[in-house]
């Protein structure tokens, strides 16, 4: 058995899932100076709202709350239900210290405290 729904009734459905999504998910792309909410996240890619963005492609940050997670190398997959899915090509996640260009011994000293020979 099949439900038919009205166009209207449908319409209503289709945005107060969209309301949730965007609810619920902490997740948002930053792309230039705008900043998007991500509404589905899955392995190896993600979807946007279809009104409020642009078909991207190149380099997005993805954040969770203000916590940068990673840099993405994205490109528009397709568009279905008012949705753009985005593929990931590749995905660097984000660091909080800079990367080094040698072997950090594990007993090296953390700091450097001079003698004091004050009065």
């Amino acid at each position: 058995m099949t439900t038919i729904l009205p166009n209207e009734v449908q319409a209503g459905l289709d945005l107060a899932r969209k309301r949730a999504l965007k609810a619920s998910s902490r997740l948002a792309i930053e792309a230039g100076d705008r900043r998007l909410k991500v509404l589905r996240r899955w392995d190896g890619g993600f979807a946007v709202e279809a009104e409020e963005v642009p078909h991207l492609r190149g380099l997005v940050d993805l954040y969770d709350g203000p916590r940068h997670l990673s840099r993405c190398l994205i490109v528009a997959s397709e568009e279905e239900g008012g949705e753009i899915r985005y593929d990931v090509k590749q995905m660097t996640a984000a660091a909080d210290e800079q990367p080094l260009d040698y072997v950090r011994a594990e007993d090296a000293p953390v700091g450097l405290i001079e003698q004091y020979a004050g009065n």
